[in-house]
């Protein structure tokens, strides 16, 4: 996508999400990683509907936290425009992800330009599905977030996770992990990910979300046995 014109009240960068209400994130193979199973940096290329590119995204983090924190681990993230600009910083904190730990779940606070925070995505204590709220800049909850209860890729299957309104009644978007392939599936964790929203929605939230694509990659499919178990 071309750079567009700069829109007043919108983050430097963010000018590209306000005339689109879907994303296609899609993973970079890593070769080492394919055939060694050691943890590189996660790179991921950010596309509109038709395919043009318009951001690309780069994990930053140090091998030893990759390799031994595992899906787990802590990361900040840099999503950069066509012109190598940072236009939204990602930082996920060290945390657990089980209802055993109802204090310390998974979270992601997203800043756009880096610096300004505008939003975060909290996990919520469930037991049967995943859940998350998505917050802006001063904590009100916007959007909910639901998972199903098997988040493993069955029979080629999309596994969907459900953009809620606040009051958690009203579907208006989803976040979805899209089959990739039987060898793609079975020998990496290279994914492709789709995001809707609607297409008014605060440009802010919907780089929160895209933050929020990110976080469910990281905590359900990051996993070596959700590769072989999505064969089913």
């Amino acid at each position: 996508m071309s750079l567009p014109s700069s829109i007043p009240m919108c983050p430097p960068g963010l000018e590209y999400l306000t005339s689109i209400d879907q994303l296609l994130v899609h993973q970079k193979v890593e070769i080492l990683e394919a055939l060694t199973g050691f943890e590189t940096k996660n790179k991921f290329t950010v596309k509109n509907s038709v395919g043009q590119k318009v951001y690309k995204a780069v994990e930053d983090n140090d091998c030893l936290t990759r390799n031994c924190c595992g899906p787990l681990r802590p990361f900040d993230m840099k999503i950069l425009d066509n012109f190598d600009n940072q236009v939204i910083h990602l930082n996920r904190p060290l945390a657990c992800d089980s209802c055993c730990f109802p204090c310390c779940l998974q979270s992601m606070d997203v800043s756009s330009p880096p610096g300004n925070h505008i939003g975060k995505i909290e996990q919520e204590w469930s037991i049967l599905k995943p859940k998350f709220v998505i917050k802006d800049h001063n904590d009100e909850v916007v959007l909910k977030i639901e998972g199903p209860f098997c988040t493993l890729s069955i029979c080629g299957s999309d596994v969907e996770f459900k953009v809620l309104s606040k009051d958690g009644e009203h579907e208006v978007g989803k976040i979805y992990k899209q089959w990739a392939g039987i060898l793609r599936e079975a020998l990496t964790d290279a994914d492709h990910f789709g995001i809707t929203f609607p297409m008014d929605l605060d440009v802010r939230m919907k780089a929160v979300m895209l933050g929020a694509c990110f976080l469910i990659d990281a905590m359900f499919f990051e996993k070596t046995q959700n590769r072989s178990q999505s064969l089913i």
